[in-house]
């Protein structure tokens, strides 16, 4: 009787560790970026990812809609280092060559997506970041009461943003994940002009579809609800593939998406997704990932 009274209370232990213990599903995404933004992945803790962005376009032909036949008349890059603090905090920075900006963030995961045990359908991280741009990139109509000029001198203190996302994603299987991105860019610089707000929202769409064990096909847009109406802008939209090599893994993608962080490609990418005017670029992105 007393050996199986002691079998019961095995099983029983056994049944509640299943349901408070239940594993997370792990890679949502294969690493911190889906393809020009953003992922709900962190780094495990003690990861140190290294990694480096690149943008390459053309450049138009003036009074014509053709552009210049070299392969990348222009270059944007930025390379950047993460860390991660825990397995659900990551802290981050890079140097960007185009605006010469510096640029933090910190990812930390909110929950993870659960699909046995004490089941939860969402990955769910929140995003913070901020930048300084040391160059002036500010473009745009500044009215006057003389006369409208396009071009100033940016102070300062108009000279950084910031950018809050809560990205929410669900690996529906082992093949194909999907995140929406709620966002809110504070841009200091948008101040300048009269009548503009330095606040904007956006929704961004990503999704990953894995179609060997090392190659994935990715797509990003992002859809802008108020639009600046200085310039000129369109929602940007990637297309790429992603490369797994051991611990390196490689992203090529085409997109409108000149720059590199969030507050500029979301809010400010001036050019349409086509092949003319220069408006294709190639992004190649390599990230090296080392346990230190």
């Amino acid at each position: 009787m007393i050996q199986v009274i002691h079998a019961q209370d095995i099983l029983k232990d056994l049944e509640a560790i299943t349901v408070e213990d239940s594993l997370p599903t792990i890679a949502t995404f294969k690493g911190t970026h889906i393809s020009i933004g953003h992922s709900v992945e962190t780094r495990k803790k003690g990861v140190l990812e290294i990694s480096s962005m690149n943008r390459f376009w053309n450049r138009p032909v003036p009074d014509t809609e053709r552009v210049q036949t070299f392969a990348a008349d222009k270059w944007n890059s930025r390379v950047g280092v993460d860390y991660g603090i825990s397995d659900r905090f990551t802290v981050g920075a890079g140097y960007g060559t185009g605006y010469r900006s510096i640029d933090v963030f910190g990812k930390y995961r909110l929950f993870y997506q659960r699909d046995s045990g004490a089941k939860f359908p969402f990955s769910i991280t929140l995003f913070q970041g901020g930048v300084y741009r040391g160059k002036s990139s500010f473009k745009g109509i500044l009215y006057t009461d003389e006369a409208m000029t396009t071009k100033r001198d940016v102070p300062s203190e108009n000279k950084f943003a910031t950018t809050t996302q809560l990205l929410i994603a669900r690996k529906f299987s082992r093949n194909f994940s999907f995140q929406i991105a709620p966002t809110y860019v504070f841009r200091a610089e948008d101040k300048l002009v009269d009548d503009a707000s330095p606040h904007h929202f956006a929704v961004g769409f990503g999704a990953r579809y894995k179609v060997s064990n090392h190659v994935s096909i990715v797509s990003e847009y992002y859809y802008v609800l108020k639009p600046v109406d200085f310039v000129d802008t369109y929602g940007p939209f990637s297309l790429g593939a992603n490369w797994e090599v051991s611990n390196l893994l490689l992203q090529f993608k085409l997109t409108n998406a000149r720059n590199l962080v969030e507050d500029k490609y979301i809010i400010k990418t001036e050019n349409n997704f086509n092949f003319r005017d220069g408006n294709l670029h190639f992004g190649f992105h390599a990230t090296y990932f080392i346990q230190l």
